[in-house]
């Protein structure tokens, strides 16, 4: 993606309700995207995610980026966001990783990917467990399962890229964008 091209995205975006947006840093330009949309589009909060080594979250840091996302936690991770600018939405899959991740301090973690982790059964299994955590779901969610997601007490939100399809992207349809993201919004 190029930069302008994020920038035209994110304005649809935003336009249609989506201000918190993360772009991938293991794709190319993602550097580049986030940079010029922080500064053509000051209303919209951007993370930086699948953060998976800690250069990553000094790149992150430089850019001003408002939060991370990791697709797992390891020590080193945990070590990076505890010396980060921004918080930190640590990836689990297992209640094992969740265990690791409460214990490194963090309350807020991203369920990922949380179709093939186990979906909103997961979840609901995760909120009996360890009450005192609250998740994000990423991963698979399509906009006809987003709806269940949220409506469990223990998920704070869903990620997913519906609202952008490559169809839409394409031919830089951004009022289509708009329109979907306003949908999304309303969820």
């Amino acid at each position: 993606m190029e930069p302008l091209f994020a920038v035209m995205l994110c304005r649809a975006l935003v336009s249609g309700g989506l201000r918190v947006l993360e772009f991938d840093l293991q794709t190319p330009n993602a550097i580049a995207c986030i940079d010029a949309v922080r500064k053509a589009v000051p209303e919209a909060i951007v993370g930086a995610g699948a953060l998976t080594k800690a250069a990553d979250f000094a790149a992150a840091s430089r850019l001003g980026v408002h939060f991370g996302a990791t697709p797992g936690l390891t020590p080193e991770l945990a070590a990076a966001a505890r010396g980060a600018r921004f918080p930190l939405i640590p990836g689990v899959m297992t209640p094992t990783d969740v265990v690791v991740a409460r214990h490194a301090g963090f309350k807020v973690l991203r369920l990922f990917p949380a179709e093939l982790a186990g979906g909103t059964r997961m979840l609901q299994t995760l909120g009996h467990v360890f009450p005192d955590l609250e998740f994000q779901a990423a991963g698979g969610i399509s906009r006809q399962g987003a709806p269940e997601y949220l409506a469990l007490p223990n998920v704070l939100s869903v990620g997913g890229s519906w609202m952008a399809p490559a169809s839409l992207l394409g031919s830089e349809d951004w009022s289509g964008v708009e329109t979907l993201a306003r949908d999304a919004a309303s969820l």
